[in-house]
């Protein structure tokens, strides 16, 4: 039978590793943007 509490300890890493990817990857984009707006900035002028 599985083992109730390294079951929840799973879960809590896995809820750290996908809180972790998930503020990655909303930086990430915040960035991208940032540079993608310098870009057509610069091309514009």
């Amino acid at each position: 039978m599985a083992d109730e509490s390294n079951s929840t300890h799973e879960i809590k890493q896995h809820t750290q590793t996908w809180g972790g990817f998930v503020t990655m990857m909303t930086w990430g984009t915040a960035i991208c943007v940032v540079v993608a707006l310098c870009v057509v900035v610069l091309i514009a002028s």
